[in-house]
């Protein structure tokens, strides 16, 4: 009887019916699927993330690519407004940033550092300021383990921002290596060269303490600065 006086009421069966479709249609994908972009605010570099195909959600079947877009940065505003030509950054030191900030969130630290931007410069591997540091033993194995030494191990229950904030000797690395290449002049880039000796002009950060600890010292910082063009390797 409760069955047919179900089936006897139009409005039921409606909503019945409708329960039946909204139920039978595929279920969107998850939020990690979805297109989304990490951006740098910084250095202006963009990575995004979208599905290789548009297709069914296939539990069972993810295929994702990912796109990573760099355009070169420009300098901080108070460089913008006092220089009549802002300087940009080398395609070889925005990829270094970018493994800077990654490295940092694989070591869970809440920051990126002088620390992270030296590994980012070593991961990136094949820039003059990397060659360099190999040349005079100093790896990214090296580093990490001093790194790691000196700050201790990340929490491993946290979970690092998206893009960990540059630390204050971090930023004022970068902005060394922002008023060198001004204070050189011509139409040359921002190049690793410049954020290598950025970080060692930082004499109380941890990057510092790092290269000093694995032999790097002042005459090796001039032997870098003279030993070729930054401009025409580092690009």
């Amino acid at each position: 009887m409760a069955a047919a006086r179900s089936l006897s009421n139009p409005s039921s069966t409606t909503s019945l019916i409708s329960q039946s479709r909204n139920q039978s249609k595929p279920t969107s994908p998850p939020s990690f699927l979805k297109p989304h972009s990490l951006q740098s605010p910084w250095l202006g570099f963009k990575i995004s993330f979208q599905p290789s195909k548009t297709r069914p959600y296939l539990p069972n079947h993810r295929t994702i690519t990912a796109t990573i877009s760099l355009s070169l940065p420009t300098s901080k505003t108070d460089r913008v407004a006092s220089a009549g030509k802002v300087p940009k950054w080398s395609r070889r030191a925005i990829k270094s940033f970018a493994m800077a900030e990654l490295e940092a969130r694989k070591l869970k630290y809440p920051t990126t550092g002088t620390e992270s931007l030296l590994m980012g410069i070593l991961i990136e591997g094949t820039n003059l300021a990397a060659k360099f540091l190999r040349a005079n033993g100093i790896t990214l194995s090296k580093v990490r383990d001093e790194t790691v030494k000196l700050l201790g191990k990340g929490d491993m229950f946290f979970f690092s921002p998206e893009h960990p904030p540059l630390t204050e000797d971090a930023q004022r690395a970068l902005d060394w290596a922002v008023d060198e290449k001004l204070k050189s002049g011509g139409d040359g880039e921002i190049t690793t060269t410049h954020l290598l000796l950025g970080i060692w002009s930082e004499v109380e950060s941890p990057g510092h303490k790092i290269m000093a600890a694995l032999g790097f010292n002042d005459a090796k910082s001039k032997e870098l600065t003279s030993s070729s063009e930054p401009e025409s390797v580092d690009g």
